[in-house]
Formats: structure tokens, sequence, C-alpha cells
């Protein structure tokens, strides 16, 4: 039975008895690193296709994920993208000169098998193997099979590690290529167009974060990394396009956690002759029918909540959803000396330049932001921090902007375009006051 413990200790000890397989695999003729191979199944296909007393010869081929040998006998379990099943060699089918070559195989090694499929007798589809061959043996060792691979660090920094030992985190990379495909898909039927738009821009633009600096050569000039393609795409409708969207990378020379990651992927969209009411319905529309079309419903598990995708999602002011979690009725509390004592009060530590609207913001995302579970709009930010939304009609302190909350995080954010050239300079003047 193969089991590996993995320290720095016995490390090179490892992989130097993997080093004499390889040396072993070479002398019979064979070679250890092989070449192509002509799989003919998916490991979940052979998993469906399970009958009793069923003859069909199955031809697959993965990483082997466990593997035990006792004797004549040996079990082990094969992955491929499309899942794991376990196979089963008896030296008295596959023949002693075989048998002895499987003995030089393990954990880790990509083998081609093809036989019939059986169940033991706890029930488990197993290929018993007529057939196999070695088609790349590993040298490396995995992580200890038994306990996966837990450590973030790790996990982050080599994925494809992370990908092999946590089946989890391949589906959800799957998952993530299929709503992303859904999303081109949603958006085209709806007429817009997808662009792709620079991502070296000689001035910066689209939001307020620190860039990645670049030089060009040819141009000798500095250029940025894009932090959004804000500006190219508002550029586009300028010129006539009424709906595009693009859905690529930008970049942010800033923190990195398990939530942000200073190169992302990002997706913008603009429509003319729409305004934010519009946007928070194709929103709403676009996310709900995503759980429809690849869950087939609309509940769906997150962490330990049980998110509704289904429509209509809640849509409130940011001050009604502070008075609905905090009980400050900000509607009619307007001094900024009382803002600043219930601030206090709530335990946030409050910068004594701070203006009345930016208290509200700090108090909403203090005291709210992680209570927004299921589906929610927050409306009618105040224009201050907001310099390029549209004023809400009979308003002069606050704009047609939304930003969309799920399980506390902040997944979208939209306004009505600022098209007012006057009102847009003096708010760029303000900003530089």
């Amino acid at each position: 039975m193969e089991k590996e413990n993995i320290n720095s200790s016995n490390l090179n000890q490892i992989i130097e008895s993997k080093m004499e397989k390889v040396s072993e695999i070479r002398e019979l003729g064979l070679e250890p690193f092989g070449r192509k191979y002509d799989k003919q199944h998916n490991v979940d296909y052979i998993l469906n296709s399970y009958e009793e007393n069923c003859e069909t010869v199955f031809k697959t081929a993965g990483r082997i994920m466990s593997y035990r040998r006792q004797g004549k006998n040996g079990f082990g379990h094969i992955e491929d993208l499309s899942g794991k099943m376990q196979y089963y060699v008896k030296k008295d089918e596959i023949g002693e000169e075989a048998y002895e070559l499987y003995k030089k195989v393990g954990v880790g090694d990509f083998l081609g098998i093809e036989g019939i499929l059986f169940k033991t007798s706890t029930g488990e589809i197993t290929l018993r193997v007529k057939k196999f061959e070695i088609l790349t043996k590993n040298i490396r060792p995995l992580p200890e099979k038994f306990h996966g691979l837990t450590d973030v660090e790790t996990r982050y920094r080599q994925r494809y590690i992370d990908l092999i030992m946590n089946r989890e985190v391949k589906d959800t990379f799957i998952m993530r290529s299929k709503i992303i495909n859904q999303i081109r898909i949603f958006l085209q039927n709806k007429g817009f167009l997808e662009v792709e738009t620079p991502m070296m821009h000689p001035i910066l633009g689209g939001a307020s974060a620190k860039p990645f600096v670049t030089h060009h050569n040819t141009l000798d000039m500095e250029l940025y990394l894009r932090i959004a393609p804000e500006l190219y795409l508002k550029k586009l409708i300028v010129g006539g396009y009424e709906k595009v969207f693009e859905l690529n990378r930008s970049f942010r020379n800033e923190g990195i956690s398990t939530r942000h990651n200073p190169e992302f992927t990002m997706m913008e969209l603009y429509q003319a002759y729409a305004d934010y009411n519009d946007m928070m319905d194709l929103t709403e529309e676009l996310i709900s029918s995503l759980a429809m079309t690849l869950h087939g419903k609309d509940v769906l598990p997150y962490e330990n909540e049980m998110i509704n995708y289904a429509k209509p999602w809640k849509r409130i002011t940011i001050k009604d959803a502070i008075k609905e979690h905090t009980g400050y009725d900000f509607n009619t509390i307007t001094t900024l000396e009382e803002t600043r004592e219930i601030a206090k009060k709530l335990g946030i530590q409050v910068d004594e330049k701070a203006s009345y609207y930016k208290l509200i913001i700090e108090i909403f995302e203090a005291k709210v932001e992680e209570k927004l579970i299921q589906p929610t709009f927050i409306t009618e930010y105040p224009k201050e921090i907001s310099p390029l939304a549209k004023l809400k009609k009979d308003s002069t302190d606050y704009v047609d902007r939304f930003e969309l909350f799920i399980y506390g995080r902040e997944l979208g954010n939209a306004y009505s375009e600022l098209n007012d050239p006057v009102d847009q300079k003096e708010r760029f003047e303000e900003q530089v006051k």
C-alpha cells in the first residue's frame, strides 16, 4: 500500500525513489513519459454506462489519485476532468510481466487503462483492467492524500496543485467558464456588442485606484495598465454604438487577499437611451437567469446561507438601509455634528474632517454591508462620492446610482451617466478644491 507523508527531510528520498522507477521502466524498453494515447471515454461517461453483466470495453486515461496493492491484486482511483473512478488490476488477468510493470506506478502518475465494468462487494462501480499503459511517471509527490491540500498560501500561489487535490476547486473553475459564456450569450441576445478596448492607457481613468506603470520603448512614453475600460467604452457610445460590453482583464496595483487580486476579470457595459433603473432590471435578469440556466433553480447555497436569486430583488435607498439595520434615520438627521456623534456611538473611528455624506457612507460600510445577504440594490448615493453620476430628479445632493450586494459583498455598481458638461466641470473643480 502506498502512503506518502511529505516533509522536507524525506522529499529528496521520495523523488530519488521515483526516479529509480523511471530508470526501471526505461530498462524494460518503455517510455516513462509517453506519447499520444487514444482516450475514448471520459470517467463520468463510463460510470453512467454501467449495467449488470455489461461486456462493453471502455478505454480512458487520467491521474492516479489513490493506489494500493496487495499480493497479486491492486486497486486504485483514476481521475480525469469529468470525475473519479475506481479500477482493479489482477495479476492473473493482465499477466505477470504487465503486473511487474504495474508495480512501478503510483499516486500522481498518468495511466491509460482499458477494461470492463463490475461492482465491488461495497457497491462501487469499478473498471476491471485488461490493459494499461504508463502515460507519464510523476517524480514529485502530491500533498498527503488523506488530508488534501489545506494551506491557503500554497493553494493560491500554486493553483495547479489546488486543482489536483481539491475536486470542488476544479468544479468551480469549470462553472466560472460556463458563467462567462452564458453572460456573453445573454447580452448578445439583448443586442449588446462585445468589444475589446486598449489595456495600455496613456492617461488614468475609470476608477480611483493605483495603476501599474509600464514603458513603451518605441514611443518613449509611460503607459498604464488599465484599471477599468470605462473611458474607451464611453467613446464607443459617443461614436454611435448604442449597446456595448467588455468582459476582460483589468489591473489595480493594490492589496492582495482571497477577495482581491491585482489582475482580475471585470465586465462593463453601456447602453444609450437608458438609465440606472434599466441597469438594475438588466442586472437582476442576468444573474437570476444564470442561476436557472446553470443550476435549474433560483435558491442556491453559498457558505452558510441559501441565496434566493428569484426576481424581484430588494431595492432600498442607502439612508433607509441604515435605518433598517441601525435604527438611525438620516432622512431626518441632517446635521454634521449629530451624524458625527452617531458614528462614534456605533464604534466608528471618525475623521474630524469627514463631511456629512462621507460619514453616511462610513456608517453604511461598517454597519450595513455585511448584513445584505440576499440580493439587494442600494440606491441614492451622495453626489459627493459619485462625481460622474447624474443628479436624482429634484435633488441637489443625491444621484441616480446603485450598488448590488449579495452575501455582504458588492458585486456591481452602476449609475445614470452625467451628460451635463457644465455640471461635470463644476464637480471636477470642486474635487480639485
